[in-house]
């Protein structure tokens, strides 16, 4: 099959599975539409919007946000009568939405996920789910409560080589894994703007939120990632896509300890590190994750380094390296006939993937178990397991180095 070819049928992945459902007790057959909400419609929400209306049998009806420019910006993206509102609340009071994406700053993420999921609408939550260890029981309570359809925007869970490569890891062929390496690394400017922001055209206090009153900033109103009373660093928002891998392969909740070290090198507004690095430990393994905005080397990956082989995965590649002293690894690569698209014509023991949409995917995992009320493939549960190890990380950073997964710690967050 073709480079071209095999593109195609990877795009029509996201949508084979919406259909073919009977009705529910929430009424979705598989020719209904399902009406979404976006709640927090900045960049990462309109990315998620462009993904969406791929996807047969969604309209977006309804948007939501603080800021009159990601508001605009929003409704340009959904249906032309959607309704558009500063106050979120509004948006889940219709009776005609059905479902709501949720892509605001992290510490509004178990607020607006409890709300939306008390008003009986399935939800899309960005991920780190949560912003603190404390607000994992509310998190859960809301999804198992109100027993909605929780999607966490973890979407490497529904990419075909992440699934692969759990197959094989499940499979024992790599032998005992006993380290796992993480890396995100970048050579960019990312947050050194300066903003020119009319501060009546944002709903400060409302942006704000749960965290603590403070003065209207432009730059932390845009960088928010990088300070603790919105967001969790880079351990909150890159590094939780791999952990959530780490945690899902190996079988693991949370770390017992972390080792942190980081320092802010090129941005000195930034209250979080440009340049980080953290060792977790688990009863059966180490997962070490490093990070910097200074350099690109490794990119964005990770590797289950085994006894007998190493599985590297990243969001375009699934690779098999075996350990040099035990010879060619055994390890089976797939040859289903399904599977047949995804191998590449490059060095023995790599497949290679044309870049699955990940958002398209995950997504359609999601409404599809709107449709089903089946359970996704990153559900509250999985949020709160991948969140917690960069909430223990960035603990360890603030504590001068080591954290342990102890009552006193839990307490602290």
């Amino acid at each position: 099959m073709d480079r071209t070819n095999r593109r195609e049928l990877l795009k029509g992945l996201g949508y084979a599975a919406l259909g073919g459902y009977l009705a529910t007790s929430r009424g979705y057959a598989a020719n209904d539409t399902i009406s979404v909400g976006c709640i927090g419609t900045g960049g990462r929400t309109r990315q998620l919007m462009k993904a969406l209306v791929k996807i047969p049998g969604v309209q977006i009806v309804a948007v939501s946000d603080v800021w009159d420019a990601n508001l605009t910006a929003g409704k340009d993206l959904a249906d032309a009568q959607a309704f558009a509102t500063k106050d979120y609340r509004e948006l889940l009071d219709r009776k005609d939405v059905d479902a709501v994406v949720i892509g605001s700053p992290n510490h509004q993420h178990v607020p607006m996920l409890s709300a939306a999921c008390q008003a009986g609408k399935d939800v899309y939550v960005e991920k780190p789910l949560t912003h603190r260890l404390d607000e994992a029981p509310a998190a859960l309570g809301a999804q198992n409560r109100y027993k909605r359809i929780v999607q966490v925007g973890m979407q490497q869970r529904s990419m075909p080589q992440f699934q692969k490569g759990y197959e094989l890891v499940k499979s024992g062929q790599f032998g005992a894994i006993r380290k796992v390496h993480l890396t995100w690394n970048r050579n960019s400017q990312r947050g050194t703007q300066t903003y020119n922001i009319d501060a009546s055209s944002v709903d400060w206090k409302a942006w704000l939120g749960p965290a603590r009153a403070q003065p209207f900033d432009a730059f932390r109103f845009r960088e928010w990632r990088w300070f603790w009373d919105f967001g969790g660093g880079a351990l909150g928002d890159l590094m939780v896509h791999y952990i959530d891998i780490a945690h899902w392969y190996l079988g693991v909740d949370h770390p017992e300890k972390a080792l942190t070290l980081g320092n802010t090198y090129s941005e000195k507004r930034w209250e979080t590190p440009d340049t980080v690095q953290t060792v977790l430990e688990y009863p059966s393994a180490q997962v070490y994750f490093e990070s910097t905005f200074m350099n690109a080397r490794n990119g964005a990956m990770l590797e289950f380094m085994g006894t007998d082989a190493t599985l590297y995965l990243d969001r375009g590649r699934l690779e098999v390296l075996p350990e040099r002293k035990r010879g060619n690894s055994s390890v089976a690569l797939p040859t289903e006939p399904e599977m047949q698209w995804v191998l590449g014509t490059g060095s023995k023991g790599a497949d290679f993937y044309d870049q699955p949409e990940g958002e398209v995917l995950h997504l359609g995992n999601w409404l599809e178990c709107v449709r089903s009320r089946k359970t996704p493939n990153a559900p509250v549960e999985a949020g709160i397991s991948a969140a917690s190890a960069a909430h223990l990380g960035n603990i360890a950073l603030r504590k001068d180095g080591v954290a342990h997964w102890d009552e006193e710690t839990l307490k602290e967050s």
